[in-house]
């Protein structure tokens, strides 16, 4: 039973069956809902926090969450700023769980502990995805894996599937390496984002050398196609390496439709980088539907998650049969750990080193470091 568990993991962030549903019929696919607009760092590149603002109320929430949930919404992920910041987050999660959606959260899990991991997964979370982009802190972002690492010990037994995600930029790329072989030594899948400029179109830091980020996003599609654990779609990292090309990609925009966003003032958003007025509370079926067209602002678009939806919702077969093919080859891996006997996993995950640190999941003590010169495959 456990074996099957495990091999049902490698799917469960892909559902299959409700991807399908939606593809069927006019409702929406996912919400990603703002539950702040506060958080604990304040990286350079990011545009979705506002320390000035006050955390929306429960009980506001919980009514915005209702109305996403009486739009046929089938996924709910909460965002942020920061998510972990909010006082009842264990409770909206809670809420969303009861209403039928299945859900997620995005953090950057500076906040993590044992006892709320523990709490998110009582109350139902499903997905977490932390984000990190280097395995040190500079003065771009503080989200380094240095930090996090020691907290994916509260995972190993959970029901929670995690994901990790960072952004490559200029300041990010030369431990960007670090955190990908980090995320998928440890069994994780991960992956590592092209930064994506504002709303004005402008990019709040360096992107970094072209021919550099290409190599970076050919080796993870070549990595994924071999069956290891990177994250994202297959077509979008296609889509990041046409960006870089400057290739033109032809697309028709789900956002607003098949996903869309809550703002934490419960304002509905096309998406991320495209706000409306308009209360959720006041938002239709038909103006959803509405905004299922090509769009002004798609060219060079970075908002993955919508272009992930709208190359879903485009060309169903081929995204969704690649990705099955993908994990499917990992199956022989899943059937190698089922092999090993408890009392060696035990041992190889409860090592203690000189220094009285654990290592986590049987990797190494802190997983790769920039300074380890770490490489992906000779192509990179």
């Amino acid at each position: 039973m456990k074996l099957l568990d495990n091999i049902g993991r490698e799917f469960s962030g892909y559902n299959i069956l409700e991807s399908g549903k939606r593809l069927l019929d006019r409702k929406p696919l996912q919400c990603s809902l703002y539950v702040t607009d506060r958080c604990n760092l304040d990286c350079a590149y990011c545009t979705e926090y506002d320390n000035s603002r006050p955390h929306p109320s429960l009980d506001d929430l919980q009514k915005w969450i209702r109305k996403i949930r009486e739009l046929g919404t089938m996924r709910i992920a909460l965002v942020g700023g920061e998510p972990l910041v909010h006082p009842n987050i264990v409770e909206l999660v809670r809420y969303c769980r009861e209403l039928g959606f299945a859900t997620s959260l995005t953090t950057n899990g500076f906040l993590l502990t044992r006892k709320l991991v523990a709490q998110l997964e009582d109350a139902g979370l499903q997905v977490m995805q932390i984000s990190v982009d280097r395995m040190t802190p500079s003065p771009i972002t503080k989200k380094s894996f240095k930090t996090i690492l020691p907290k994916l010990d509260y995972f190993r037994h959970s029901k929670i599937s995690l994901h990790i995600t960072g952004v490559i930029c200029a300041d990010t790329l030369p431990e960007s390496r670090a955190v990908l072989e980090t995320g998928l030594s440890r069994g994780i899948p991960t992956e590592v984002r092209l930064v994506h400029a504002d709303p004005l179109h402008r990019f709040r830091v360096d992107r970094g050398p072209r021919e550099e980020l290409e190599r970076f996003i050919d080796s993870m599609i070549e990595r994924k196609r071999h069956g290891e654990k990177i994250h994202t779609s297959e077509a979008i990292l296609n889509y990041q390496r046409s960006l870089l090309r400057g290739e033109h990609v032809d697309w028709t925009c789900v956002a607003g439709y098949k996903l869309f966003f809550v703002s934490a003032q419960g304002k509905f958003w096309i998406c991320s980088m495209v706000h409306t007025d308009k209360h959720i509370m006041d938002v239709t079926l038909d103006d959803l539907y509405a905004n299922y067209r090509k769009k002004s602002c798609q060219e060079g678009c970075g908002v993955y998650c919508a272009v992930s939806a709208s190359l879903l919702v485009g060309k169903p077969v081929q995204v969704l049969g690649k990705e099955i093919v993908a994990r499917a080859k990992r199956i022989p891996s899943v059937f190698r750990r089922s092999l090993t006997s408890d009392a060696d996993k035990a041992t190889r995950s409860a090592i203690t080193n000189p220094d009285g640190t654990h290592e986590v999941n049987g990797g190494t003590k802190s997983g790769p470091s920039a300074d380890d010169g770490v490489t992906l495959r000779k192509n990179v």
